[in-house]
């Protein structure tokens, strides 16, 4: 059923106080080393395919135990990530074709293991009253078979048309990049098929393979997923300031402020965080005059 019909039959696209008092939904995960090393190889691990740091992010026999970027709990489950269960939630009426992902923020608890058997128990605390849009966060938490949390996100779901009923503007911008050059630039090239390959950690969506359907919707030819860029950046700032030690990561954090096309080279710029407990970030696409890709990034560590 479609938004328009929606409006005809007089339903909000987003019933706020059902939504956000709704009980959370719980939802079974599962995944094993295979799929871990999967989303690995969909980020470009393995080059060289001799270096002993990427070799633990793809090989299940390294001496010290598969590597797993937190960023992996994404798209643990293989259904195109979790805590992407807003569509079945009550007092959500939504055209898919309306919604946009529009940021990402993850908080780890405890590393992510190989291979688990887990829970995502999922909500939305709030939904955020932009004018003409609403933003919709929605909160996944992934629990291990003990209901220990492994880590919690928040997807940041852009609804065109969905604004304008009278609620909180949300809070404020985080902290932003110094008005200076980056303490660190980074480029890292990507694969013309890198979204072909990514899709196979189960986001299907058609416009990240089918050049028709990018053509509709305004792109030259499909584009690679924010997550897969997200994910792109979080790997090289572990690779290269944190000794490819992936559970020194507590957390981060994206905006997804513009397209990537795969093939192109993605320029993270990076400046320590004022806290002095990680990095702020932005991406860019050098390729097209430094277009931003990946805004209001961070990646916390210990």
């Amino acid at each position: 059923m479609t938004h328009s019909l929606f409006q005809k039959m007089g339903a909000p696209p987003i019933d706020v106080a059902r939504v956000t008092s709704a009980p959370p939904v719980r939802t079974e995960v599962t995944w094993d080393d295979r799929d871990v090393r999967l989303y690995h190889l969909a980020l470009g691990a393995g080059v060289p395919e001799t270096d002993e740091h990427e070799l633990a992010y793809v090989y299940e026999r390294h001496a010290r135990g598969l590597a797993v970027l937190p960023t992996f709990g994404t798209v643990a489950g293989g259904t195109g990530g979790i805590g992407f269960q807003v569509f079945d939630l009550p007092g959500v009426h939504l055209d898919l074709a309306q919604a946009l992902h529009g940021g990402q923020e993850i908080t780890v608890h405890r590393p992510l293991p190989a291979a688990a058997r887990a829970t995502a128990v999922t909500h939305v605390p709030a939904v955020y009253d932009k004018g003409r849009a609403a933003v919709l966060v929605q909160e996944s938490t992934l629990l291990d078979d003990d209901e220990r949390p492994l880590l919690t996100q928040r997807n940041h779901i852009f609804v065109q048309g969905a604004g304008g009923f009278g609620g909180d503007r949300g809070p404020s911008d985080p902290t932003p990049v110094p008005d200076r050059a980056p303490d660190h630039l980074f480029d890292l090239p990507t694969m013309r098929q890198q979204a072909l390959l990514y899709r196979l950690t189960g986001d299907w969506n058609p416009l990240h393979a089918d050049p028709a359907t990018a053509r509709t919707a305004g792109y030259d030819r499909p584009i690679l997923h924010g997550l897969c860029t997200f994910g792109m950046a979080v790997k090289a700032v572990t690779d290269r300031l944190l000794r490819s030690d992936p559970t020194r990561v507590t957390g981060c954090r994206t905006r997804f402020a513009g397209v990537f096309y795969p093939g192109e080279t993605l320029r993270l710029h990076l400046w320590h965080h004022p806290d002095g407990n990680g990095y702020l970030l932005r991406a860019t696409a050098p390729d097209r005059d430094d277009a931003v890709v990946l805004s209001h990034a961070a990646i916390t560590v210990r």
